[in-house]
């Protein structure tokens, strides 16, 4: 039984681990005005935070039209058996319900719809290990279990450094994002009951940063094997400069670098950073 992998641009995976492990990807969009750009395809992430410097209003997001799922569910149909596709939450999107109605439309192929409950290189980390497994020739049934397995290990957590874009876009009302900046609070958020809502408030970047090591550290001094991944907002430096001070810590993890394009961007703003970890 030949099962092929789908996942959306919120994954972001890098394009080289995209290919190496023949995961098909549907974009969501940003949208300035009246202009529509695809993530991943019309526009990069180093593109959409140039952009959003220079505009007054925060763009809107929008998720991929059904008949997307159903022409690319159609053609995978030709050479499997079978379609796993995995989506950022349901919670923040209705991605992952339009992949649930476009799989009840085609026949010519059988379509296992996997709700992440998170995003980002999270999400990311389902997509890879499935399509690991379905290279090995595990069937769809068995690697739709591992992955509500891996649910149990994953976590992550997502510190944002400037309370402009939560607040510009509802998340936050103005007052809290004018004192929150006085006095420099990072809020710490995570995915819970497939929304992101605040885990905690943090004084200082550099606090914030300090706190997402530790409940890293929770897990990761067990020595287990793990996977993670830094994920960051603009800052590939620091992320690359994190990713070393971590792995040299904890030889029991494998260590990925990813980032927030511009759909989770537009809410997380620039510089935020995430770490996201699970068990293998």
């Amino acid at each position: 039984m030949k099962t092929a992998i789908v996942t959306d641009s919120t994954a972001y995976i890098p394009n080289e681990l995209r290919e190496k492990y023949n995961i098909h990807m549907i974009p969501l969009s940003v949208n300035f005005g009246v202009e529509s750009y695809r993530e991943e395809i019309d526009i990069t992430a180093d593109q959409f935070f140039e952009e959003i410097k220079a505009k007054s209003e925060l763009p809107t997001t929008s998720q991929p039209p059904v008949g997307e799922f159903v022409e690319l569910f159609e053609k995978l149909g030709h050479d499997h058996d079978a379609v796993i596709s995995i989506h950022l939450s349901s919670g923040i999107s209705g991605t992952y319900q339009g992949a649930v109605s476009a799989g009840e439309m085609v026949e010519n192929v059988k379509v296992f719809t996997f709700d992440s409950e998170i995003s980002c290189m999270v999400q990311g980390f389902y997509a890879l290990e499935g399509a690991e497994l379905a290279q090995e020739g595990k069937t769809a049934e068995e690697i739709m279990a591992r992955l509500e397995e891996m649910k149990t290990t994953m976590k992550a957590y997502f510190m944002v450094d400037d309370l402009t874009n939560l607040q510009r876009g509802g998340r936050l009302s103005g007052a809290q994002a004018f004192v929150g900046s006085l006095l420099q609070v990072k809020p710490i958020l995570h995915f819970q009951d497939k929304v992101i809502v605040p885990f905690e408030k943090i004084r200082t970047r550099k606090k914030a940063l300090k706190r997402l090591f530790e409940l890293f550290d929770e897990v990761a001094s067990s020595n287990e094997p793990m996977r993670a991944v830094l994920i960051h907002a603009n800052r590939p430096e620091e992320a690359e400069e994190l990713k070393t001070e971590l792995a040299q810590k904890y030889p029991n993890v494998e260590f990925l670098i990813s980032y927030f394009g511009p759909v989770i961007g537009t809410h997380l703003g620039e510089g935020a950073i995430g770490l996201g970890w699970y068990k293998r």
